[in-house]
C-alpha cells in the first residue's frame, strides 16, 4: 500500500484569506546585543540570525494581546473580506500552537469574540507548523460532505514570551555554547495571525478551488524539536535533514500516483523557516526560487500562520487559473501539500 496519504476535494473553494501583522518590530541586531556577553564568552560571532538564517526582524504583539485575540482579529478580517454572514459559518478551527492554558480550547475564546452561532462547531487542531494546512483539509472534507456550508480556519501566534525567556536563560552565567545552538531556533520565531474562509463552489463559483493534496509522516523524528512557551530545544541540523528527506519522499509518492506538482505551477507558498531551509527545499524538490515568495526575512517563522500569512500577502500577484501549491514541514515530523487553483 502506498504510504502517502493523498486526497482530493470536489466542490470547495477559498473565499478569503487574510493576515494581521503584529505591530512591534524586533530586529535580529537587538537580539544579538542582548546576547553579546554570551557570544563573547564562547567565541561566537553575532549576526547568525541575519546572515545564516536570513531573518533580519520579527514581530511581537503588544503586551496584553492574547493569542486568541490575535486569531480573532484575523478571523474578523477574513469574514469581512468574504461577505459571508457569520451566522452561516458551521465550523471554526483554531490551529494556534501558542496557548495560554490547556483548557478550554483557544477556539472557544475566538468563537465568542467573533460572535459565531451556537450551531458553529469549534475546536483546536494542533500539529506544530502544519496545523493550518491540516485544518484546511478537515474543513474542506466537511464542506464536501455537505455537513457545513462555510468553515473558518484561524491562527494567532506570539513569540514575545518565548524569546524573552530564551534570551534571559542564555544571558545566564551557566549558559553553555550547546545551549545557544539548542535554543537558536527559538530566536527565529515571529508573531502574527491569519485566517481563511472556505465555502462551497456551487454558491461561490469565483472562489479559489481547493484541489487536494498529500501528506506523509516521519514520526520517528518526534524528539528533534520539543517546546512550550518558556523553552524550545531543536536539533536544527538533524531536523532540517529529516524534513527534507520526508518532503522528497512525499513528492516522489505523489509523482507515482500521477500527480505533477512541478509543471505549470505558478506559485509555491512554502512554510517560512529560514534562508537555508528555503534554498534547500527548492533544490531538493526542483522548485523555481522565483516562484517562492518570502516572508521570513521580516516576519521570522510564524509557525502554522506562516503559510496563510505568505499567501495573503502574495494573493494580489496570483492570476485567475494559476496553480498555487502550499507546502510545509512540521515538527514531529509531518509534511503536507495542498493545491489551490486561483
Amino acid at each position: 500500500m502506498n504510504p502517502n496519504a493523498s486526497y482530493r476535494h470536489h466542490r470547495v473553494g477559498v473565499i478569503a484569506v487574510e493576515a494581521v501583522e503584529a505591530p512591534e518590530v524586533i530586529t535580529s541586531d537587538w537580539i544579538d546585543e542582548q546576547l553579546t556577553p554570551t557570544y563573547q564568552r564562547w567565541g561566537l560571532r553575532p549576526g547568525l540570525l541575519a546572515e545564516l538564517a536570513g531573518i533580519k526582524e520579527r514581530r511581537w504583539w503588544p503586551e496584553g494581546v492574547t493569542f486568541d485575540q490575535a486569531a480573532a482579529m484575523a478571523g474578523r478580517k477574513a469574514i469581512d473580506a468574504s461577505g459571508v454572514d457569520p451566522g452561516e459559518i458551521g465550523m471554526m478551527i483554531s490551529t494556534s500552537v501558542c496557548k495560554h492554558h490547556l483548557e478550554p480550547s483557544v477556539a472557544c475564546a475566538v468563537h465568542h469574540q467573533l460572535g459565531l452561532s451556537t450551531g458553529c462547531i469549534n475546536f483546536d487542531l494542533g500539529n506544530a507548523c502544519l496545523g493550518f494546512m491540516n485544518a484546511i483539509h478537515v474543513a474542506a472534507t466537511a464542506i464536501d460532505a455537505g455537513f457545513i456550508k462555510y468553515a473558518l480556519v484561524v491562527d494567532g501566534e506570539g513569540s514575545r514570551q518565548t524569546q524573552l525567556a530564551t534570551i534571559a536563560r542564555l544571558q545566564g552565567e551557566h549558559a553553555s555554547v550547546t545551549d545557544v545552538f539548542d535554543e537558536f531556533a527559538s530566536l527565529t520565531l515571529g508573531s502574527g495571525a491569519a485566517a481563511m474562509l472556505l465555502g462551497n463552489l456551487d454558491d461561490h463559483p469565483q472562489a479559489h478551488r481547493v484541489v487536494g493534496g498529500g501528506a506523509r509522516a516521519g514520526t520517528q523524528h518526534h524528539t528533534l524539536c520539543v517546546g512550550d512557551l518558556e523553552k524550545m530545544t531543536t536539533d536544527t541540523k538533524r531536523l532540517l535533514e529529516a524534513g527534507l528527506d520526508l518532503a522528497e519522499e512525499a513528492w516522489r509518492d505523489a509523482e507515482a500516483d500521477g500527480v505533477d506538482w512541478t509543471t505549470n505551477v505558478g506559485h509555491y507558498i512554502v512554510h517560512q523557516v529560514s534562508s537555508v531551509h528555503t534554498k534547500l527545499i527548492c533544490e531538493r524538490l526542483h522548485l523555481d526560487p522565483a516562484k517562492v515568495p518570502l516572508t521570513y526575512p521580516t516576519y521570522g517563522n510564524v509557525g502554522p500562520a506562516a503559510i496563510p500569512i505568505t499567501l495573503a500577502g502574495h494573493q494580489n500577484r496570483i492570476a485567475v487559473g494559476d496553480r498555487v501549491l502550499c507546502l510545509g514541514i512540521g515538527s514531529g515530523l509531518n509534511t503536507s501539500v495542498t493545491e489551490i487553483v486561483w
